[in-house]
């Protein structure tokens, strides 16, 4: 059975997730809007657009099946470019007219994620996910957007243990990451051992006897997933060759595999 204290308190966090992202952009004259981004091509407004577009998606993802079947048809017709399509139609907005927008699918989502039956799996561009699933997910994807925010505005963002949901998609995403370039995953699993932020007992994931290993700040971990940051700027270590492999490959999102960042382009 699904344990429903686990669902409210990732729906909490997505929620506090966003609000601190909110905070960044509220106050933006509209020029700051058209900042740039470490992402080619995309400002700060370009980040809100593509999370409100995929905010919206999930909304409808819950709420009315056929209609999302018809967006993921529109998307297999234009794999490449759907979701640039989507952030630029969202960034040629008023800023104040995308950010109100943003809020209103925020609210939307968050009451349908509520109220969804947390046994029900969900369709998406990926996998089905149920309920609990699609909000960690939205919190990743918040996070990593946000991240490129805070670069842009030269902020540095305080760490919390809602990173938790971040190192666990990129953990459980290890066999996508090598699927997605076309390479074997490996056949044994890995040991991971993430420092949280502030301290305290490290965040572990598989067998404790593992011969290969991943350590280091969970900060570190999540940016790497996130491909917000390059693994020679971060405090990672691996213990056995394709472990080593995986730190220059991770990925936490779906899709094709990202390009990452330069080295030396992390704050």
């Amino acid at each position: 059975m699904p344990d429903p204290s686990a669902a409210t308190a990732v729906f909490a966090d997505l929620r506090e997730e966003s609000l601190e992202l909110d905070s960044l952009v509220r106050d933006l004259p509209d020029a700051g809007w058209a900042k740039p981004t470490p992402a080619p091509r995309w400002t700060i407004a370009h980040q809100i657009a593509h999370l409100h577009w995929t905010d919206r998606a999930a909304l409808v993802s819950l709420t009315d099946a056929p209609g999302f079947a018809r967006m993921a048809e529109a998307a297999a017709k234009a794999p490449e470019g759907f979701v640039d399509e989507g952030a630029e139609e969202g960034a040629a907005l008023p800023p104040a007219e995308l950010l109100a927008r943003w809020r209103d699918t925020r609210a939307e989502l968050d009451a349908a994620l509520s109220a969804a039956s947390p046994d029900v799996r969900f369709p998406w561009y990926g996998p089905p996910m149920k309920a609990a699933s699609m909000a960690s997910a939205r919190l990743m994807e918040t996070w990593a957007h946000g991240q490129d925010v805070a670069d842009a505005l030269g902020v540095r963002r305080t760490p919390t243990a809602r990173l938790r949901h971040v190192a666990r998609i990129g953990v459980r995403a290890r066999d996508y990451a090598f699927a997605v370039r076309g390479l074997p995953a490996p056949a044994a699993e890995f040991r991971v051992e993430l420092v949280p932020p502030g301290g305290g007992e490290p965040w572990a994931y598989g067998p404790t006897q593992a011969e290969q290993r991943i350590t280091g700040p969970a900060l570190d971990f999540c940016l790497l997933v996130t491909q917000r940051a390059h693994r020679a700027d971060l405090a990672l270590a691996a213990v056995g060759p394709d472990a080593d492999r995986w730190l220059d490959i991770a990925q936490a999102f779906a899709g094709p595999a990202g390009r990452g960042r330069a080295p030396g382009t992390v704050r």
